[in-house]
């Protein structure tokens, strides 16, 4: 079960060139060049001022002459459990992570993914601008997950897995491991990795000779998976949001 009885966040003042992303119009890149060709008024003013901060749900924005409406957003974190599938829909009739969800927020679509195999934290929201900005490689937005493979890993392999190794599709960026348990039939570690290439930790770990057999994503930016339990979702704070759109830092 999720928060079903707290008001989904709230956006209050926002830089224009973000409000403009966030209407859907365009992206923060392209709303800049609308900005400085004085293409935007506000509360019918041209607004040329790329500092200028705006209230999306009161003040009027217009773009060549046509009013702009800003979207309520909502923004929802899951523990996605293991053997449910990260897709709107499934030909094979899986349990999709939507399912999980109540029907008010099944408009939402997953940032980024996890295989079906996986677990962990995932994020929801309405919000292209910000989906966009976590998923776009540019941004490298650090993901840490907790790693349990078959055998005892040795202190070597772990570091040339935060060093980076060469898969098929090329080398993975650094990263930084933590041991935190080791035995002759299994190793778990902490990951954290700034890239998310199809099956990467388990590609990673397939390379040095290891079998993943456990897999769970704990954070993504400085927003952490918590005591969340398997199948449960809530509403990120406004605080969790504002940390997200500033590079998910935390």
């Amino acid at each position: 079960m999720g928060d079903d009885d707290r008001a989904p966040y709230e956006v209050s003042r926002l830089r224009l060139n973000q409000a403009l992303a966030k209407t859907g119009h365009c992206s923060r890149r392209q709303a800049d060049a609308l900005i400085a060709a004085r293409r935007v008024r506000v509360n019918g003013r041209v607004a040329d001022d790329f500092s200028l901060s705006v209230d999306p749900l009161r003040d009027r924005i217009e773009v060549d002459g046509k009013t702009l409406t800003f979207k309520a957003f909502v923004y929802v974190a899951m523990y996605k459990p293991r053997g449910v599938v990260t897709t709107c829909s499934d030909e094979e009739g899986r349990e999709s992570v939507l399912d999980l969800l109540p029907g008010k927020l099944r408009h939402l679509r997953p940032v980024g993914r996890l295989d079906m195999n996986s677990e962990g934290l995932l994020i929801f929201t309405n919000d292209g601008d910000l989906t966009q900005r976590l998923t776009h490689p540019s941004h490298h937005l650090p993901k840490t997950y907790v790693v349990t493979v078959k055998g005892a890993m040795s202190d070597l392999d772990l570091k040339a897995l935060a060093a980076g190794v060469v898969l098929d599709d090329g080398p993975t960026q650094p990263g930084t491991t933590r041991l935190l348990e080791r035995s002759k039939s299994a190793t778990i570690f902490e990951l954290t990795i700034s890239e998310g290439r199809n099956r990467q930790v388990r590609r990673m770990c397939e390379h040095v000779g290891y079998r993943v057999s456990r897999l769970v994503r704990e954070a993504v930016g400085g927003l952490q998976l918590g005591q969340m339990t398997p199948g449960s979702w809530r509403y990120l704070t406004a605080a969790e949001v504002r940390a997200l759109e500033s590079g998910g830092n935390g």
